[in-house]
Formats: structure tokens, sequence, C-alpha cells
């Protein structure tokens, strides 16, 4: 059974077993929120739950590593202010100096 997510307002197919980020990756949606500093975009990178990247909001929930939750039928993904940068340190200031 496909279940169904939302995404801004998009339906996005997930198989069972399937991450919320992989199924966004399927999708063709490769970014979901940006960095607070120089707003670069931000999506799956390491898929492992290590790096951050991949922050979003799941049913109300800011925060969470999309690519280590279980995509659900009926979630509710995106904005929570479009899921900002929490504040990685030195994520962007290597850029800035």
């Amino acid at each position: 059974m496909t279940h169904r997510l939302t995404f801004r307002g998009t339906e996005v197919a997930a198989e069972p077993g399937q991450s919320v980020a992989a199924a966004l990756v399927a999708a063709g949606i490769l970014d979901w929120r940006t960095t607070r500093r120089g707003g670069r975009p931000r999506g799956l990178f390491c898929g492992i739950g290590v790096c951050f990247d991949c922050l979003l909001t799941i049913d109300g929930v800011p925060d969470q590593r999309a690519c280590l939750v279980t995509a659900a039928d009926g979630m509710t993904l995106g904005d929570d202010a479009d899921s900002q940068d929490p504040g990685s340190p030195g994520e962007d200031d290597a850029a800035n100096a």
C-alpha cells in the first residue's frame, strides 16, 4: 500500500518502509529548508542522520531528521518558518569570513 504525504500542499507518494527524505527525493523534491544565514538550500545529504541537513517539520513537530523518520500515510510535511537552520555552528561562517 502506497502512503500519501502532504508537502507544502502537494501530495507525495511513499512506499512502505521508505523514509520521508527518500519519498521527497523520489518525488523530485531535493531541498526543503534553507540556512538561517545566507538562505542556502538544504535537503538530503548524508542519509543516515549524522549531518542534520534534512531537518523538516513533520506533523507539526519541528526539526525532525527526514532521513530517519519512516513515512506514514497522512503525514503533513513542511513549514515551521520553512524549517530554518537551527544554528548549526559554523555552517555559514566559512563563507562569511
